[in-house]
């Protein structure tokens, strides 16, 4: 990923919300199914770290995008942000600029 496309999804991200919040028990299997389901339907996803978890964010973040084969968008504080590029062209949401 370029630094042009990665500031791109930044800029996207910027106006999300977070869909996902990980808590004391932190990356469980069900939570890694379900942003992999995420990823599948929306692309670009924003997730919260909360307080009472006591792992750090830039950990979660590589954690989540290698077991989704995701790319890190950014990690700023508690939150994170995921890409993954949709399979099937008819369903790519996200043109990425070159």
């Amino acid at each position: 990923m370029t630094s042009k496309q990665r500031a791109y999804l930044k800029g996207l991200a910027m106006t999300m919300d977070p869909i996902f919040q990980i808590g004391k028990a932190s990356i469980t299997p069900e939570l890694t199914t379900a942003v992999a389901e995420a990823l599948e339907a929306r692309e670009l996803i924003k997730l919260s770290v909360l307080k009472n978890c006591m792992d750090g964010g830039n950990e979660i973040a590589e954690v989540l995008a290698e077991r989704t084969q995701s790319q890190v968008v950014q990690v700023i504080g508690k939150k994170i942000v995921l890409y993954k590029q949709a399979k099937d062209e008819k369903k790519r949401k996200i043109v990425l600029p070159k």
